[in-house]
């Protein structure tokens, strides 16, 4: 991010845009990466796609890609808003965040992110997946499926998996904003006083803040997965338990299942949030000079 301060509505409408395409455009990655991590038979994921396509269609592949999508566009506002409130708090007197104050605050937003987004849309669309490859599914879509998960659970039951969400959210933000952060800085260093950095150049910053984040955190999202499942009350009494039945019925690379789908997604998804974030401040006059 950069070290001038971002309007606090301007940041959110911005992030929430961000977060809305990146959500949509990368949803079939989403889609095999969380398939990939359900208990059973495993499978790779040209099998899972191609087993989708044979039996749904390419409708199949966006099972669950409203929740996302909404979830992802109030997460990505909610992110972008936390961690410039967080920074700003945290930057000295340049304006300049170094890389030990911006994990800190890129580990609020995610904790911030994870309370009031994703978990309730985590949770009813890693349900509405594993409910379409049922082959009779109970949810018709989103409304419905939130509706029933809802009456079946009580409103506890699209917070299933908060503390991994958190867990994973506050690594995933710690690290990607520390990532980009410190790379930008160092690119900026660089430049001309002023200078804008191109798009190509923010985008590949943003895809290598996606590299390292997978890679990272990977176990968490395998925990919160599984925790937000269908079978979930059934197996797993907490996330400690979650891990430790992973850890020992199925062997430590488990964690690392649905690596490449997501590893494809997360680098995507930081080239193009970060991309048309910085663009849409520009576009609509949200930074402070």
């Amino acid at each position: 991010m950069s070290s001038k301060k971002e309007k606090p509505l301007h940041s959110l409408v911005a992030g929430a845009t961000a977060g809305a395409i990146e959500a949509f455009v990368t949803y079939p990655t989403e889609f095999v990466k969380t398939r990939s991590q359900f208990g059973g038979k495993k499978e790779g994921p040209l099998t899972i796609v191609r087993n989708t396509l044979k039996v749904q269609g390419v409708k199949g592949l966006y099972s669950g890609c409203s929740a996302l999508v909404v979830g992802n566009s109030i997460k990505a506002g909610v992110r972008f808003v936390s961690y410039d409130y967080f920074k700003s708090g945290l930057a000295d007197s340049e304006g300049k965040v170094s890389p030990a104050r911006s994990l800190l605050a890129g580990l609020g937003a995610g904790v911030m992110e994870s309370i009031f987004a994703v978990t309730p849309s985590e949770t009813i669309k890693t349900k509405l997946i594993d409910d379409a490859k049922r082959p009779n599914p109970q949810y018709r879509g989103l409304v419905h499926g939130t509706v029933q998960i809802v009456k079946q659970e009580g409103i506890f039951g699209i917070y299933r998996g908060l503390f991994p969400v958190m867990m994973r959210q506050g690594a995933n933000s710690a690290v990607r904003f520390t990532t980009y952060t410190t790379l930008k800085q160092a690119v900026q260093s660089r430049a001309r006083p002023g200078q804008s950095l191109p798009t190509s150049v923010t985008f590949g910053i943003g895809a290598i803040a996606g590299l390292v984040t997978v890679y990272t955190t990977m176990p968490l999202d395998v925990i919160k997965t599984r925790m937000q499942s269908l079978e979930a009350r059934a197996q797993y009494r907490n996330s400690f338990h979650c891990a430790y039945r992973i850890f020992t019925e199925e062997g430590l690379f488990r964690f690392w299942t649905g690596t490449t789908p997501r590893l494809a997604r997360l680098v995507l998804s930081g080239g193009i949030v970060f991309t048309i974030y910085e663009k849409m401040i520009i576009l609509i006059g949200g930074r402070d000079v």
